[in-house]
């Protein structure tokens, strides 16, 4: 996964490999991009009360294109899958291309339907982790996600040869000329920064009052990791900045579900390898109502 700040053909880019078994990598790559890269904008209405709210990228369209190339991409190459993420657009890429039967002109409109698949053991590994369907879904949901959020439709290419298959999610057009909107006089701190900066205090000011509470700096930071997705102890690990799990990741855990702060999402089977965990509703009503204090 490569972020490049100053569009995709600049210089200057981050980058970060994902390892491990397929879920892994899918899961963390995604719970990734979610937190990093996704924002929402809000954009008020002078002829209604409601509000617009806008993603720069839809997750649901990022989801089914990294899905997609896990279960269609070959694993007798050795060539990773790419995904590159600029201002402009989010890029997934795969090698090879889909199935000969396929039809660009028939990807485009969500109307292809392959003869056979390439993979189809790990299709439905991807079923069970609820992130395929194995019935030709995926590129419909890609477009219908992106026409919901009022983006640009997605781009799909492959060559003749069907060496590659790229899916581009252009950035919506109101976030993109937002975001470019945020300049300012000099010496004053761009809108995005400054909110961006309020947001981090924030959540500083939250993880303190949960550590204090919980009196455990990795409680607390399990908890702000689980307030926006599920996560297994994997993944965990990963939000946190270590290579594995640690025995005080493991102790916290069984710590956080004695307190019922959390819980399982698979509880009859509490050491399979698909288990995540989730917030209950006590751990919500508990960062909600640190969250709520007075500064």
């Amino acid at each position: 996964m490569a972020w490049f700040p100053e569009g995709a053909g600049g210089d200057k880019f981050t980058e970060k490999i994902f390892r491990g078994p397929l879920s892994r990598m899918a899961r963390e790559a995604l719970d990734y991009i979610r937190r990093n890269y996704i924002s929402e904008t809000v954009i008020k209405r002078p002829d209604r009360a409601e509000a617009t709210r806008v993603a720069n990228f839809p997750y649901a369209a990022i989801e089914e294109a990294v899905a997609n190339a896990v279960y269609h991409r070959s694993y007798e190459e050795r060539e990773p899958i790419e995904v590159r993420i600029s201002a402009n657009e989010l890029v997934v890429l795969s090698y090879p291309g889909p199935d000969r039967s396929v039809r660009l002109e028939q990807l485009r409109a969500g109307r292809a339907l392959p003869r056979r698949y390439r993979n189809r053991r790990i299709g439905e590994f991807l079923k069970e982790l609820g992130m395929t369907e194995g019935r030709s879904t995926g590129i419909p949901k890609i477009l219908h996600a992106m026409e919901l959020n009022g983006s640009p439709p997605p781009e799909f290419e492959f060559d003749e040869e069907h060496s590659y298959f790229m899916v581009r999610l252009p950035v919506h057009p109101q976030a993109r000329s937002i975001e470019s909107a945020q300049v300012t006089d000099e010496g004053a701190q761009p809108k995005a920064q400054s909110e961006s900066r309020l947001e981090s205090r924030l959540e500083s000011r939250l993880e303190s009052r949960l550590e204090s509470r919980l009196e455990s700096a990795l409680a607390a930071k399990v908890l702000l990791l689980l307030k926006n997705s599920e996560m297994g102890k994997a993944g965990m690990a990963s939000g946190l900045g270590h290579k594995t799990v640690s025995g005080e990741l493991h102790k916290q855990v069984k710590r956080l579900l004695g307190l019922d702060l959390i819980a399982m999402t698979i509880p009859d089977k509490p050491n399979s390898r698909l288990q995540r965990y989730r917030l209950t509703a006590k751990g919500r009503e508990l960062l909600a109502s640190l969250g709520g204090e007075g500064t």
